[in-house]
């Protein structure tokens, strides 16, 4: 007999159910592997990142009258609830189920904020409730609104949970027409506001558009707090400022639609961050998900964002803020996450001015970010970038590339003519004095890379003064539409790298110096395989596997003497 086409839809449904289930249970880790399996296959001496502790004593908001309708304002009864656990030594402030409205939530030392299922927390959209304090923004000492949730000089705190912190960010950000469609907009203009003088951009308020269009962009040069004062509604805080503290956890719950940055660790050590949902909308202007600036000693996994800016950013501040900060990014592992949308996907920069090092990131899947692996900085930084080790990385749907070092970032770049991208541009940028203001990117090692995106499969660009150095890319697959770019650079090794370029060519040399190219294999469907040009250019060395699919092979410009350059 015959079974019947239900029947065997049926079991195999039950099978695919069974299959799911049980693989889930088999690679299911206890906490301790998990935590060791962070720690495995670093290659740095890393410190174990020490977590928070906290004494077996609870309360609920609750018991303090708050009321979860989305409508009572609760910020008196988040303050005493803090203050009494911490007058009993510490342990949890508990949030249950219920949108509970509030303004600035103030951390205090020995507290664990833990929202429970179906907990909303969403901040007032009163601008009066956030005053202006010192802190920094971009890397730059200044006054900005007091964060939603504000942590300074603290320690032993943590954020856990299933819940959700929503900034209503929406409130607070400047929106682009273009970002809109035309129904977005025209409810958007209705809920109140201002436009731009061209109309083409919405700020909440006067003081909003104010503080827009002045030096230093995001960061007023102002001299005095009462300037600041007059366009305070433009000072957007990040949602979540953690400040010069120590020992950090943030477990489990979704941070969402923030003023600015989303989570911003400044200055503080031991830090870690699990299991979170970072998001922001698409359009949201510096929607950054995860700042991380000036910290020593921290481990970031398991966690998603989609955002509207960079998703994981490394900083040390910026120009002479920073460097006179002197404190690095430094002892950071990266493992295990996915970034849906945001400008980039791991980024270091653009502050960095007082270094980044010691920089582990494994196991990460980008699929739409702008850039994948995004480097940048410019000159006026200064900073040292150094020891960075990335591995295991997938990537998909990537606009420009997906690996991108630019230390001309936001200034003039030797740019290269339209077209094949065959020739350096007539007047290509000049070197200057290296000064404590020079940026320094090198030692930086890459491996297991697959990536597809719609620009340049990669591209590496240091400065005339200070090359990009010692950069590897070892067991990589990329695809673009150009192929990888090296301009200033110097001492770039790349072994078994498989490059498809749509248009070619598959390598565009310009002043670069001892490049070696061991494995390569690459398809170009332009008519040129390999550009070389620029005078300091010296010792490449290129030894390909596969032939192929040009009309024109080598393209060496009039300045390269032909001994200097070698393909195989």
């Amino acid at each position: 007999m015959r079974t019947p086409a239900f029947l065997i839809k049926g079991s195999l449904a039950a099978l695919l159910i069974f299959t799911i289930s049980t693989g889930c249970m088999g690679v299911e880790k206890s906490p301790e592997t998990e935590i060791h399996s962070v720690y495995s296959g670093v290659e740095f001496e890393m410190p174990k990142v020490q977590e928070p502790s906290f004494a077996d004593y609870a309360v609920s908001i609750v018991e303090f009258g708050a009321v979860g309708d989305a409508v009572t304002p609760n910020g008196e009864a988040f303050t005493r609830a803090i203050e009494q656990v911490s007058e009993k030594g510490g342990g949890r402030v508990i949030v249950p189920r219920g949108i509970w409205l509030t303004g600035p939530i103030q951390m205090k030392s020995n507290i664990n904020l833990h929202l429970e299922d179906g907990a909303v927390i969403r901040f007032s959209s009163n601008f009066d409730e956030y005053p202006l304090i010192k802190t920094s923004f971009e890397g730059l000492d200044t006054y900005r609104c007091i964060s939603p949730i504000h942590a300074h000089n603290l320690e032993n705190i943590a954020i856990t949970g299933n819940g959700v912190i929503d900034g209503n960010g929406d409130a607070w950000r400047p929106v682009k027409k273009s970002k809109m469609t035309p129904s977005q907009w025209k409810k958007l203009v209705q809920s109140g506001g201002v436009l731009s003088d061209d109309g083409k951009i919405w700020y909440p308020s006067e003081k909003s558009k104010a503080g827009d269009g002045r030096d230093n962009f995001n960061v007023p040069d102002f001299d005095n707090r009462d300037a600041f004062e007059e366009v305070k509604d433009f000072l957007r805080p990040v949602m979540v400022s953690i400040k010069e503290c120590k020992r950090i956890l943030l477990d489990g719950p979704t941070f969402q639609n923030s003023p600015a940055w989303n989570i911003h660790p400044l200055m503080s050590e031991d830090v870690t961050i699990r299991n979170l949902t970072i998001r922001n909308p698409w359009y949201s202007q510096n929607g950054d998900g995860l700042d991380l600036e000036s910290c020593k000693n921290v481990v970031i996994y398991n966690n998603t964002f989609d955002v509207g800016d960079d998703a994981i950013c490394f900083k040390s501040g910026k120009n002479e803020d920073g460097r006179r900060r002197g404190i690095p990014t430094e002892n950071v592992i990266v493992k295990n996450n996915i970034v849906y949308h945001g400008h980039g996907g791991f980024v270091v920069g653009s502050e960095m001015s007082g270094d980044v090092r010691n920089v582990h990131v494994s196991d990460c899947t980008f699929m739409g970010t702008d850039v994948g692996l995004r480097f940048k900085s410019t000159r006026g930084r200064g900073g040292v970038v150094e020891n960075i080790y990335i591995s295991n990385i997938d990537m998909i749907d990537i606009p420009t590339e997906p690996i991108r070092f630019n230390l001309f970032y936001g200034g003039n770049a030797p740019v290269m003519d339209d077209g094949d991208n065959s020739a350096p541009s007539e007047e290509p940028a000049e070197a200057v004095s290296v000064t404590e203001e020079t940026p320094s990117f090198r030692n930086i090692f890459m491996k297991n890379i697959r990536a597809n995106g719609f620009g340049n499969a990669a591209f590496f660009m240091g400065l005339p003064e200070m090359n990009l150095q010692n950069v590897h890319l070892e067991n990589a697959v990329l695809r673009g539409a150009q192929g990888i770019s090296i301009i200033d650079a110097d001492g770039i090794k790349m072994r078994n790298v498989k490059v498809t370029a749509d248009e070619g060519p598959a390598f565009l040399i310009y002043n670069g110096k001892n490049i070696d190219v061991d494995e390569l294999e690459f398809k170009v469907y332009g008519n040129t395989a390999f550009a070389v040009f620029g005078e300091l250019t010296d010792n490449i060395n290129i030894q390909q596997n596969s032939l192929p699919v040009v009309e024109k092979v080598v393209n060496i410009g009039s300045e390269v003497e032909a001994d200097e350059v070698k393909i195989k």
